[in-house]
C-alpha cells in the first residue's frame, strides 16, 4: 500500500518547509482542541494532530466498508429492540461488570415502565483495520462499533483541505485532486435534524449532553452549526445541570431551564468514570422521558464488547436479520475472530489458548473511549490472574490484527518532527432514525481515518495516541 510521495518523505527541507504550511493550514481550517492545560477554555487552542501526509487505503476496501454501514445500522438497531438478546448476552457481563449492570438495570426499568420514547436515533462509527494476513493480501477487519458520542466527524472534515494543502506545496497537484471531499458533520446533524422534526415541537432544542473536561469542543461545533444552519436550537449541559434542573411533566416530555427538549444527544456517559450517583439519576431521567435519546440506552449496549463477540456466533446474525442474507454476508465478511471467556469448557480453552500465544490476541474490556485493551505480556499476566475467576467474564478475546505498516509524520504541537512506521484504522460513521417500527432514515455519513505509529497499541486521538489523519485510495 505504498503511497506516491515515498520520494519526498526523505527530503529534509522540503518536508520541514511542508509541515509548517500545515500547521498553519490546519489552524486556518479550524483543526482546532483546547490545550490540556485550560481544557475548557477557547483563549488557548492549538491545532489537534494530524498526520503531515494522507495515508494509503486499498479503493476495494474503502468501498467495502462503506456498503456494508447501512447493514450495520440495521444491526444495531435491531439489537436495541430484542430485549431478550441483550438479555441473554449480557448476562455473564452484568454479574461482573458494574458498569454494564447499572446500565442494564436502567434499560429494564424503562421497559418496564413502558417506553416513552417513539422516535429513534442512531449515529455510531463502525472501526477497521487493514490486516494484510498470512499471503499480504489486505483484508477489512472490524475493531469495535461505537454506538455512542463517536468523535471526530466535525474535525475530520477539515482535514482535507490541509492535506490537499501539503500536496500541492511538495509539488503534488494531481494528488491533491484525488482527495475524496468529507463532511460526516453534516450527515450527523442530518439524523439529529430528521429526528428533531419527528418529535413534532418546533420550539424545542436539542441538548448536547457533553462532558465536565471539553477539550474537543470544536469537533462538537461542528455538528452544532450545521443545527444553526437549519435554525435548529441547541443547548450545551452536563449531567450535573440535568440532575439539578431536568423535570418531566406528566407526558414525560422533558424540559431543562424551562425548554422542551426534543434530541438528547449524547457525547459524555460512555465510562465509569462519568458517572456520580448524581449523574445515574440525571440518566434514568433522560432515559424515562419522550427526548429522542442518541443513543438510548438499549443502543449503547448494543455497542459492548459482549454483544460483538456474540455477533460472530454461527446463526446468530440471521437470527437478528431475518430475510436479509446479503446484508449477514456482507457484516460477517468484516468479522476478525471473537472468542468467548464465559465460564466453561469452552472459555476455560479460550483462555489457555491467550496465555500459551498472546501476540496472537488483544484482550477487550466492555469499555469505550479508547486505551483500554490489553495486549502482549499484559495480557497473559491479566488472564493468569483471572483465568479461574468469573471476572474473566467481562473480556472478550479478538484475534490481533496485522496491518502492513507505513512512514509517515505526525504533527502534535511541541513534539519534533520525526519520521515513524504507523498504521491506520478507518472508520464510517452511519445516521438512522426509526420512527416506531419504520426506518426513515440510514446512511453512510461520511468517514474519519486515525493514525498511529506502531509502538502504541491501543488509544485513540482523544486518548492521545492517534492523529488524524486523509485517506488516498490506491
Amino acid at each position: 500500500m505504498a503511497a506516491p510521495w515515498e520520494d519526498v518523505l526523505r527530503d529534509g527541507p522540503a518536508i520541514r518547509e511542508a509541515a509548517a504550511v500545515a500547521v498553519d493550514a490546519a489552524l486556518l481550517q479550524g483543526v482546532l482542541m483546547r490545550t490540556e492545560g485550560q481544557p475548557n477554555d477557547s483563549d488557548v487552542v492549538n491545532f489537534a494532530p494530524f498526520t503531515l501526509l494522507p495515508s494509503a487505503v486499498p479503493s476495494a476496501l474503502f468501498e467495502q466498508a462503506y456498503a456494508v454501514q447501512q447493514d450495520f445500522n440495521m444491526l444495531v438497531d435491531a439489537i436495541s429492540q430484542n430485549k431478550e438478546f441483550l438479555e441473554h448476552t449480557l448476562a455473564s457481563t452484568i454479574k461482573v461488570d458494574d458498569f454494564t449492570a447499572r446500565l442494564f438495570r436502567i434499560h429494564t426499568q424503562v421497559l418496564e415502565e413502558g417506553l416513552a420514547q417513539s422516535v429513534f436515533l442512531g449515529i455510531n462509527r463502525s472501526d477497521y483495520m487493514f490486516d494484510s494476513g498470512v499471503d499480504g493480501t489486505p483484508a477489512l477487519k472490524q475493531i469495535e462499533i461505537n454506538t455512542i458520542a463517536a468523535s471526530f466527524g466535525g474535525l475530520t472534515s477539515r482535514t482535507v483541505a490541509v492535506h490537499g494543502q501539503v500536496l500541492k506545496v511538495l509539488g503534488k497537484p494531481q494528488e491533491a485532486s484525488r482527495l475524496l471531499p468529507n463532511n460526516p458533520s453534516r450527515g450527523l446533524a442530518l439524523g439529529i435534524a430528521k429526528a428533531w422534526e419527528l418529535y413534532g415541537s418546533p420550539s424545542a432544542v436539542v441538548m448536547f449532553l457533553v462532558e465536565e473536561v471539553q477539550r474537543n469542543i470544536f469537533d462538537q461545533r461542528c455538528v452544532e452549526n450545521e443545527l444553526w444552519n437549519r435554525n435548529i436550537p441547541v443547548i450545551r449541559r452536563r449531567f450535573r445541570d440535568v440532575f439539578e434542573k431536568g423535570s418531566l411533566d406528566e407526558a414525560k416530555r422533558l424540559y431543562m431551564d424551562g425548554k422542551e427538549v426534543a434530541v438528547v444527544y449524547y457525547r459524555e456517559g460512555y465510562v465509569p468514570s462519568n458517572y456520580s450517583e448524581q449523574n445515574w439519576e440525571a440518566r434514568l431521567l433522560l432515559e424515562r422521558s419522550r427526548a429522542v435519546k442518541c443513543p438510548d440506552i438499549a443502543t449503547q449496549l448494543a455497542g459492548t464488547k459482549k454483544v460483538q463477540q456474540e455477533l460472530s456466533r454461527p446463526g446468530t446474525l440471521e437470527r437478528l436479520l431475518p430475510g436479509h442474507a446479503e446484508a449477514v454476508t456482507r457484516i460477517r465478511a468484516t468479522f476478525a475472530g471473537l472468542y468467548s471467556l464465559d465460564m466453561g469448557a469452552e472459555g476455560d480453552k479460550v483462555a489457555a489458548m491467550a496465555i500459551a500465544d498472546p501476540d496472537r490476541f488483544v484482550l477487550k474490556p466492555q469499555r469505550e473511549g479508547g486505551g483500554n485493551n490489553l495486549y502482549g505480556e499484559e495480557l497473559r499476566q491479566v488472564l493468569e490472574k483471572i483465568r479461574d475467576s468469573p471476572q474473566r467474564t467481562s473480556y472478550i478475546l479478538m484475534d490481533k490484527i496485522k496491518p502492513r505498516p507505513a512512514l509517515n509524520y505526525l504533527l502534535r504541537a511541541h513534539s519534533p518532527l520525526q519520521v515513524s512506521e504507523c498504521v491506520s484504522e478507518l472508520g464510517i460513521f452511519g445516521v438512522y432514525v426509526r420512527q416506531g417500527s419504520e426506518l426513515v432514515l440510514n446512511e453512510a455519513a461520511g468517514h474519519l481515518l486515525r493514525t498511529k505509529a506502531v509502538e502504541h497499541a491501543d488509544g485513540g486521538v482523544a486518548a492521545g495516541v492517534a492523529v488524524l489523519d486523509t485517506p488516498f485510495l490506491v
